[in-house]
């Protein structure tokens, strides 16, 4: 939750913000554009930002157009997420090199990055608590991602823009962030004055809030804050009524419908690999062909491929049917069973990135339609 009073901070002040975060040792990670997309990596000033672009998203759709006005955070989320700092797509868990007769174990430093995130959005602050449940909350602590989330520091930022596929308001995880966050912006514009109104959201926070050059927000700012929320929920592109979906899901797990998906579905897994709450991975031993060195890597994997559910025998969910509905259900629906929410935040990304425009909202809606529900 917001702790103190909010302020206004000029395009100079979130300059100050980005450099005084670099100063202290942080690598600053935020929205940047390249390769014709909005993407995340280190920026180092306001400049590196996406200043005058906003994005149109649909079902297997993405473009990056020229927006009205100089906004700095005028897009939906892009294809990534910030999983993929905080928990890797690859990462060696152990080298082995031979030396002589012995062979030198190593692994690399237990100490990674401190990273700075810029411009979180409330789905993917969202995402980021799922995963603290699926890494942190269990009786196995993944310390690798633990390293690297203690020592985040989390810019957010309320959103001005709802995409085309984004539907967080039905999910209840935005677009306004309410938590898990050291500083909270967003973006005003009041004629040729572009300002943001800032919130500390952590103690942390509120100290580097106050070396920046601030005034106190008056009433009207925050009014206006709190209305640019207000329409940008009222603006989804997409909505998913989802208090039933547990139980509908698990209600049908025999309804046609899954065939029908199935015969879309490329199980090319670029749903699980955009989606910001997806964790699984495979473990693989690499070994150089003259035998001086081995490693075991973690990469990210997808219950979409054909060997991730492969036992003896062969794999247990060997038709599109079986892996798509494995998925599905498993967002929806068992992984509220797991950790006590939904494995869906709402951001979108699954619809936006799939080929052939495979639609998660359509298909609840389908099955539902279907039920006379």
């Amino acid at each position: 939750m917001p702790t103190g009073e909010p302020a206004i901070l000029t395009l100079d002040g979130l300059d100050k913000l980005l450099r005084a975060l670099a100063a202290r040792g942080f690598r600053v990670i935020g929205p940047t554009v390249r390769d014709q997309a909005i993407v995340i990596d280190d920026i180092s000033s306001i400049t590196d930002l996406p200043k005058g672009w906003t994005d149109e998203q649909d079902g297997g759709y993405y473009r990056l157009i020229r927006s009205n006005d100089e906004a700095l955070f005028g897009f939906a989320v892009g294809a990534h997420s910030w999983k993929r700092f905080l928990h890797p797509p690859m990462l060696r868990l152990w080298m082995a090199e031979r030396e002589g007769k012995d062979l030198r174990f190593t692994r690399d430093p237990d100490v990674p990055d401190r990273f700075a995130f810029i411009g979180v959005r409330a789905c993917d602050l969202a995402a980021i608590a799922i995963q603290d449940r699926v890494f942190l909350g269990g009786s196995y602590v993944d310390p690798h991602y633990k390293a690297r989330r203690e020592s985040a520091f989390i810019v957010a930022i309320n959103c001005a823009t709802a995409g085309g596929t984004c539907f967080c308001a039905s999910m209840n995880t935005g677009p306004g962030v309410s938590s898990g966050f050291d500083l909270a912006l967003t973006e005003l514009f009041e004629g040729d004055e572009h300002r943001f109104l800032i919130e500390a959201g952590s103690d942390a926070g509120r100290r580097v809030l106050g070396e920046l050059p601030q005034r106190a927000a008056t009433q009207e700012e925050v009014a206006a804050a709190e209305q640019i929320v207000k329409a940008t929920a009222a603006a989804m592109g997409r909505q998913m009524r989802s208090d039933d979906v547990h139980e509908l899901l698990m209600e049908n797990l025999d309804h046609p419908r899954w065939d029908n998906v199935a015969e879309r579905c490329l199980t090319c897994a670029n749903c699980t690999m955009v989606c910001p709450t997806c964790f699984c991975t495979s473990v693989e031993d690499h070994s150089a062909l003259d035998g001086s060195r081995a490693e075991r890597t973690q990469r990210w994997d997808s219950c979409f491929t054909m060997d991730f559910s492969y036992i003896h025998g062969g794999s247990v969910r060997a038709s599109p049917h079986s892996r798509y509905r494995q998925w599905m259900t498993h967002k929806l629906a068992t992984w509220v069973d797991q950790f006590g929410t939904s494995g869906c935040v709402g951001c979108g990304r699954c619809i936006t990135w799939c080929p052939v425009g495979i639609d998660i909202t359509e298909e609840v809606h389908a099955i539902r339609e279907s039920e006379g529900n």
